[in-house]
């Protein structure tokens, strides 16, 4: 191991429902990450909460959860004290590693929700991406709808609902969606990403079948208003003063951009820039940055919104950790303003090192 180079611990996996997109993005970040920089110590957590160094460099084994299984595992943990420390186990023995920077490529909850930042904060490690508040701000699509209505950003109307007040009372709660929101609505899960749980209701048979889909997610949940408008994504890099460069375009060839399109399908195809005017491009990029700041956010998020037929703008949602994976948009919008693959990844470790400083 080269001590002059810069000890580096990728976290991927983890229990989340978005498991194994994050296999998928940390497939791509350690096979570009830059060797000559950084000595790499990938640490994978199982869907069953198992913490493994991952000591192979097979990375399409990743996807296919093959890693898990590999004879050369060591079980691993980050220690929560204030030394920044890799804790590997073996039959040899216990191995302590002093870690410089934590880079979870990790999604949705237990990863992107500031656990991990959380983690980060006790060890005293600089982390990639926002802190602990700013990702927990993010993750929670209802905190984050009360910002954007501060910083004024337009967006689209909401009715928020717990678990616990829905079950005390089903009809009131779905008589003041009705009375608020016209159909259709979307129902999302408060704190989930990549489109998890997401259905579109048109009636209220419907409604209540994607309330108990949500729940099934969250015990906390998001009724949104119905925007018809082109879906269009911004990637946002920096700490104090954060670059959005440009605008991105998503047609999902579905009725809406759910988990499958966003994985699983080829019906999407994306544009990059997104075919909007210098006008209505500034405006969204603007947006992307008020938000990004206003939430507290460093490193890299991905800012989503809808531009409708009359060009009017409104914000969707923020995500933290955007995916890094073959098809993603947030390396693919940064590729387009000159950002290769291997030098975004170095950008980000030395931003979480700044934002620590």
């Amino acid at each position: 191991m080269n001590t002059n180079k810069i000890n580096v611990c990728v976290l991927f996996g983890g229990v989340s429902p978005e498991h194994d997109i994050s296999l998928r993005s940390a497939e791509t970040v350690l096979s570009n990450i830059d060797r000559e920089k950084y000595n790499v110590f990938p640490v994978g957590i199982t869907k069953g909460g198992d913490w493994i160094h991952y000591c192979e460099s097979q990375w399409h084994d990743l996807p296919t959860h093959v890693w898990e299984s590999s004879k050369s595992n060591k079980k691993a943990i980050i220690s929560p004290t204030h030394d920044g420390s890799l804790i590997i186990f073996s039959d040899e023995g216990v191995k302590t590693v002093h870690i410089d920077v934590l880079y979870p490529v990790l999604h949705g909850e237990n990863g992107e929700d500031g656990s991990i930042q959380g983690l980060a904060q006790l060890a005293n490690l600089p982390c990639v991406g926002p802190d602990l508040c700013a990702s927990a701000v993010s993750m929670d699509k209802a905190v984050t709808k009360i910002i954007a209505k501060d910083l004024n950003v337009p967006q689209a109307d909401w009715y928020v609902l717990s678990r616990h007040n829905y079950a005390l009372d089903e009809t009131h709660h779905i008589e003041r969606i009705e009375k608020q929101l016209q159909y259709p609505v979307f129902v999302k899960p408060a704190r989930t990403g990549s489109s998890v749980g997401v259905t579109k209701a048109k009636n209220r048979d419907e409604l209540i079948n994607a309330l108990n889909v949500a729940f099934e997610y969250d015990n906390k949940l998001l009724v949104e208003e119905f925007i018809k408008g082109r879906e269009i994504e911004v990637a946002v890099l920096g700490n104090q003063d954060p670059i959005a460069p440009v605008c991105g375009e998503i047609e999902s060839g579905v009725e809406f951009y759910d988990f499958d399109a966003k994985y699983l399908t080829s019906t999407s195809t994306t544009t990059i820039p997104a075919k909007l005017s210098k006008e209505v491009s500034d405006r969204v990029r603007n947006y992307a940055i008020e938000i990004y700041s206003g939430i507290g956010c460093a490193g890299l998020s991905r800012v989503d919104f809808f531009v409708t037929e009359d060009n009017d703008v409104y914000f969707n949602e923020i995500n933290t950790l955007p995916g890094f994976t073959s098809i993603s948009m947030y390396p693919k919008m940064m590729k387009y303003h000159g950002i290769e693959i291997q030098d975004l990844i170095s950008s980000l470790i030395e931003l979480a090192i700044q934002a620590k400083d």
